[in-house]
């Protein structure tokens, strides 16, 4: 029976490799279509990888805590030719195979260049022992700081970027940086104790370099809370404030959708879809797994989906479905008994917005002409200033803070 190769899947948008965690099957073992044969880690959740058909397992060239791109080659199933058919991995002969393969072989004799098998890039091999800086940055930054070529080549030597300078002084001309500083400052960092980064970790770093790229922009609106916390007393399931605000957010931009667009050129690109990404902590990070068409559902159709999400987020086990990007992020870190911040944006979002710690604060009521006491927090908007200016970033938080006034309408 032919053999056929499991190569490591696209399991994400943005994913370019994943690092073995588990292998739950051995060679010899007769396997099912669809069976998960490997447990793997991207920089954003666990997930696995199953078998194209039936068969039985031949190899395993994977290992263990190993780091693999994308396509390549973790096992080899041998298959009978109708299973493989079935699972797209040949094509049923034909007639007309003889003819392309005598056009294959003509095309390839009228290439002006030809590649030797041992220039090719051999797909099977690993693209780093542990993820490593140098390889877990898909989009690599540069910072307007000048760098020479020499410096340069250095640093992509060793995995680094400009960023990784930042507070390094430099003794060239003008403050510059040279080979010389930087040399001294990699000789006292092998001084100091070091740990590994995590792939998440430095997802995040490439995330937050990547988003600061833009002018971004802040605004703060103080939100009463007192009809939210009402309403959520009054129904059995208690959905939490991040979900009330993931609801007025959804309504606010449904209502101008330019306001969460993507400034490409000399054209604003409006969303499709008012899918809301929200800020979950797990171990060494932060996942965001986002809710599509949140403008689309009542806050009863949110809850079950959005308290999935948050369990799957711990667990580190998000569906491929809920890791694209949205179009905006809330993050709720009232729980921290933070009262102020200043959150960023995804690279691919321009709105964020950050809920602060509730407090009791005075508030004047014009019926009774005096203070009274009312549950407030502040809601900080963080913005591409490209898109919006403070004027309009403000009125989207007043119109979130009216729709959470009247909740039981979200």
């Amino acid at each position: 029976m032919p053999r056929f190769p499991i190569q490591m899947p696209q399991l994400g948008e943005s994913m370019a490799e994943a690092t073995v965690r588990e292998i739950l099957i051995s060679p010899g073992d007769e396997v099912k279509a669809d069976q998960n044969i490997f447990e793997v880690e991207t920089d954003k959740a666990m997930m696995e990888v199953t078998t194209p058909c039936s068969g039985k397992i031949t190899e395993i060239g994977a290992k263990i805590g190993t780091s693999y791109a994308v396509g390549s080659h973790l096992a080899f199933i041998e298959a009978t030719e109708e299973d493989a058919i079935k699972a797209g991995l040949i094509k049923p002969a034909s007639s007309g195979d003889t003819e392309s393969e005598n056009n294959e072989e003509e095309a390839e004799a009228n290439l002006h260049f030809k590649i030797d098998e041992k220039d090719m890039i051999d797909p099977t091999a690993p693209l780093a022992v542990q993820p490593t800086v140098r390889d877990g940055l898909p989009v690599p930054v540069r910072s307007t700081v000048y760098l020479s070529p020499r410096m340069r080549h250095r640093m992509e030597e060793l995995g680094l970027n400009s960023a990784d300078l930042a507070g390094l002084p430099g003794s060239g001309a003008g403050g510059r940086v040279t080979v010389e500083d930087f040399e001294k400052f990699i000789s006292e960092i092998e001084q100091n104790r070091t740990t590994e980064a995590s792939p998440m970790r430095i997802a995040v770093a490439d995330s937050m370099r990547r988003s600061w790229t833009r002018p971004l922009a802040t605004v703060t609106v103080p939100i009463v809370l007192d009809e939210v916390l009402a309403h959520r007393k009054s129904l059995e399931a208690k959905p939490g404030v991040t979900l009330y605000a993931m609801r007025a957010l959804a309504i606010a931009i449904s209502e101008n959708t330019a306001v969460a667009g993507r400034l490409i050129g000399n054209r604003i690109v409006h969303p499709n879809s008012i899918d809301i990404g929200f800020a979950v902590e797990v171990a060494d990070g932060v996942l965001v797994p986002v809710i599509r068409e949140v403008d689309r559902k009542s806050l009863g159709d949110l809850q079950s989906p959005y308290n999935d999400l948050v369990k799957r987020s711990q667990e580190r086990k998000l569906p491929p479905e809920s890791t694209g990007a949205g179009i905006a992020t809330v993050t709720n870190v009232g729980p921290f008994g933070i009262t102020a911040a200043t959150p960023i944006p995804l690279p691919e979002q321009n709105l964020v917005l950050g809920l602060m710690a509730g407090r009791h604060m005075p508030i004047w009521d014009k019926e009774s002409a005096t203070f009274v006491p009312r549950m407030e927090s502040k809601f900080i908007l963080s913005f591409d200033h490209r898109i919006l200016d403070g004027g309009a970033a403000g009125r989207l938080l007043q119109r979130v803070g009216e729709l959470l006034q009247d909740p039981a309408e979200l």
